[in-house]
């Protein structure tokens, strides 16, 4: 049987757990992955079967490098990170080598999707789900005007850029904050909302900031999988249980807003909903239109995510699976013995 080649361009090092999944498949397809970093000592590499540097390119000069990767190694299947976004625009030049792009082809609903106050409208108007009380400001006035519209509603207040991913940039406004503690303690992301208000006020205009109302229940990952047409086959809602704890649990309310996601926006293969509880109401953070850093767990619920999107993409028949049970994971660290291309890297020292 004809090894599938399967290439990752710049990842998170959980896409070492990705390319495990994806190889030790359930129906014994063979695969042959394929993984580039700047750095090559990167962890997502060793994961890899070959692996390789990339360089530090954007817009179409990078997906020219992709591309050419592609040609160049028979790459079957391409699951991109970095420049998702370029990628999918010139989605076309993959498509005349034979290569299948694991990303959303819809390049407007992409482009809303990576903008936070973009897709807030859009879920705003078709109503498929709550958001937070939420204002976008480019300027110090703007953010002083959200704030204070927040507070008056009688919420604590956050903020964070609305084109960014996990938390950077994510702030918590709390005016009752020890600097001097803080110096002594672990770093926060707290912040005053003086200190913030000055700071800004040191621009005349920066990217739009969504300032928001702080949600303080419980936060899940909604991960995801639909086939290539954007059809729902599997949602595993994830939160945090203490600690490393982590529990996938059945939440029907979050299993209907995937599929009501899956419905409106038709996003294919993997992408995972973030959601957070105000009280009894589950509200919107943002979706992800890729595999979430945290997949690698929800596949201990028995749904091997990321091999069953290469599996769509390659013709074969998914069907709907669910979770039999809740369950209770954590992770310990893994010592490696770091390789390249499958040797074993020796040196009396490391730069």
């Amino acid at each position: 049987m004809k090894k599938v080649n399967i290439y990752f361009n710049r990842w998170f090092s959980v896409a070492f757990h990705y390319m495990n999944l994806i190889r030790n498949n359930e129906d014994g397809i063979p695969v042959q992955i394929f993984a580039t970093h700047p750095d090559i000592r990167h962890m997502s590499l060793q994961g890899a079967d070959v692996a390789g540097a990339e360089p530090e390119l954007t817009g179409i000069e990078y997906v020219q490098f992709c591309v050419d990767f592609c040609r160049r190694n028979e790459i079957d299947i391409f699951i991109p990170r970095l420049h998702m976004l370029d990628i999918a625009r010139h989605v076309s030049l993959f498509d005349a080598i034979g290569t299948k792009v694991l990303v959303c082809r819809d390049q407007d609903l992409l482009e809303m999707i990576m903008d936070k106050g973009k897709f807030y409208e859009s879920v705003k108007s078709n109503g498929i789900m709550t958001i937070p009380d939420y204002h976008v400001a480019s300027n110090a006035e703007q953010f002083k005007e959200a704030y204070e519209e927040l507070v008056s509603k009688g919420h604590k207040v956050c903020f964070k850029p609305t084109e960014t991913e996990g938390g950077l940039g994510f702030r918590i406004i709390d005016n009752n904050r020890s600097p001097l503690e803080e110096l002594f303690g672990h770093v926060t992301p707290l912040i005053s909302f003086e200190d913030a208000y000055r700071i800004l006020s040191g621009a005349e205009s920066f990217p739009n900031l969504m300032v928001m109302e702080l949600l303080e229940g419980y936060e899940y990952s909604i991960d995801c999988l639909a086939d290539a047409h954007g059809n729902l086959l599997a949602a595993v809602p994830r939160r945090k249980a203490g600690g490393r704890l982590r529990l996938m649990e059945h939440i029907p309310e979050l299993e209907e807003v995937a599929r009501r996601v899956a419905e409106t926006y038709r996003i294919p293969y993997n992408f995972n909903v973030q959601m957070k509880y105000s009280g009894d109401v589950p509200k919107l953070l943002e979706i992800n239109p890729r595999m979430s850093g945290g997949l690698h767990i929800s596949c201990l619920s028995g749904i091997n995510f990321p091999y069953l999107a290469v599996k769509s993409a390659l013709g074969g028949e998914v069907q709907p699976v669910e979770f039999a049970h809740n369950v209770l994971a954590s992770h310990v660290e893994q010592p490696l013995i770091m390789k390249i291309n499958g040797e074993s890297v020796v040196t009396d020292s490391v730069n």
